[in-house]
């Protein structure tokens, strides 16, 4: 058995280890993809899927940006104020244990010298449409999996390229060359084990792993390593005593079934390296939700305050909803408690909409039957978000013969007319407008219009040196 990683330098290590036992799993779900997909599958047995992951992608591009930075521990986040969330870290600053999703506060602590970038979002889509171009260079089969990963099928391509190994390390240079910024690339049979292995080495990384690989590099580690584990699954799953993805792969699938429903027959199935989901780049072109989240300029647990974040929040994806045509009949609503615990619930209502009363009401009476005396009791609230998923264009919706349903077209047409021409606060819902939004509100890059506020976070702040 041989996994080949590739670091900066120009050698491949190799690893070896003990012979591979066929090991038995559930049966592959019958394959399901394009027509072009099920032809390649045809010719050649086993796909060969590659992950290209680019290594602390928004701190890479500040740094290169900005070379003073180059080196340097820093912190990309939305603001420089203490309750901001950093979004990126450098690799430097990573060496302390930094990583996203800290607070600033939290950084601070491991790497006090670390310096506060703040993020400019448009400036990394730019990056991100330049490194999907230079993908599609090598083939069309690419799939978008974040703003700074994407799956590619390079299966029918090796002919034309060479070896998928040969592949990565072209693409490696072009994105080095063209960009200077570097990635951890990962190649596998399916997205799952292609996934795995770009986590395996980073920065700068280069890891194969095939089906034969599975018992020795994937089932010894950790289980919540694996791909669609999280802190709560983790829980439950120790608790039957499940240690390791290895300790998964032999437990027993009627028990995982029975338990965990669709779910631990997908987890069994991800811990023995099964995967059938296809590369499908038309993914980048649809919008499967739309949400906006909002982190809190302090916690709080009073209900009329956080009332009033939904409905903001709803105003502002309803908004986004009738700009991009859409309409959606999932209401889901997020809290982050002053713990960083997060928590969500999902609607499905009967009706696909955009309006952000249908909205922002489906998502308060989530709250105050999941939330409103479990959660406040015991915590503060630090995040609130709402978002709308499965979508639909207006146009191909059945409509409802009981339902007005033009004359709210048409109203919220003429809201976003409104809109247009004289700004985003002219109107609104009246619970938001009764409230002015400059009481809650900050800046997008961390300033308080409220004087107040700045006040507080001064006196929060640790004092400087004298």
């Amino acid at each position: 058995m041989k996994i080949k990683i590739k670091f900066k330098s120009s050698k491949v290590q190799k690893i070896k280890g003990s012979k591979v036992k066929k090991f038995k799993g559930s049966k592959v779900k019958k394959f399901k993809g394009s027509k072009v997909q099920m032809e390649l599958r045809e010719i050649y047995p086993t796909r060969v899927i590659m992950l290209i992951d680019m290594d602390a992608f928004f701190a890479q591009i500040e740094q290169v940006h900005n070379p003073m930075l180059k080196g340097k521990p820093i912190f990309v986040a939305g603001s420089p104020y203490k309750r901001s969330v950093i979004t990126a870290a450098s690799y430097e600053a990573k060496k302390f244990g930094v990583k996203s999703g800290m607070s600033l506060p939290e950084g601070k602590k491991l790497c006090p010298d670390a310096i506060v970038v703040l993020g400019n979002q448009d400036k990394y889509l730019d990056y991100c449409h330049r490194l999907i171009a230079i993908y599609q260079e090598f083939t069309d089969l690419v799939e978008p999996y974040s703003i700074d990963e994407a799956f590619l099928d390079v299966t029918g391509v090796q002919r034309l390229w060479g070896p998928a190994e040969t592949i990565a390390q072209k693409i490696k240079a072009r994105i080095k060359e063209e960009l200077n910024l570097t990635c951890s690339i990962g190649i596998g049979p399916n997205k799952l084990l292609a996934k795995m292995a770009a986590d395996r080495h980073k920065p700068d990384g280069l890891t194969i792993i095939e089906d034969k690989d599975v018992p020795n590099v994937i089932w010894p580690l950790p289980v919540e390593e694996l791909i669609g584990v999280g802190e709560r699954m983790k829980v439950h799953l120790n608790e039957l005593g499940i240690k390791t993805i290895g300790d998964l792969a032999h437990f027993p699938l009627s028990v995982l079934k029975e338990r965990f429903g669709k779910y631990g027959e997908m987890l069994y199935q991800s811990a023995n390296g099964i995967g059938d989901c296809v590369v499908n780049p038309s993914n980048f072109w649809e919008i499967k939700s739309v949400g906006h989240s909002y982190t809190l300029p302090y916690d709080t647990n009073d209900s009329e305050t956080i009332r009033w974040y939904i409905y903001y929040l709803a105003s502002k994806v309803s908004r986004r909803l009738q700009k991009e045509g859409l309409a959606g009949k999932t209401i889901t609503l997020v809290l982050r408690t002053n713990d960083f615990t997060n928590w969500g619930k999902s609607e499905t209502i009967g009706e696909f909409t955009a309006h952000p009363k249908i909205i922002a009401d489906t998502a308060y009476q989530l709250f105050i039957k999941y939330y409103q005396k479990s959660l406040l009791e015991k915590n503060s609230i630090r995040l609130v978000g709402v978002s709308v998923s499965n979508l639909t264009k207006p146009a191909t919706q059945q409509l409802n013969l009981f339902w007005s349903q033009p004359k709210v077209t048409r109203m919220l047409d003429a809201v976003g007319e409104i809109k247009n021409k004289y700004g985003e606060e002219i109107i609104d819902l009246a619970i938001v407008l009764r409230k002015p939004a400059k009481t809650f509100i900050r800046k997008k890059v961390g300033c308080f219009l409220n004087a107040e506020y700045r006040r507080i976070e001064q006196l929060s702040a640790p004092e400087s040196p004298r």
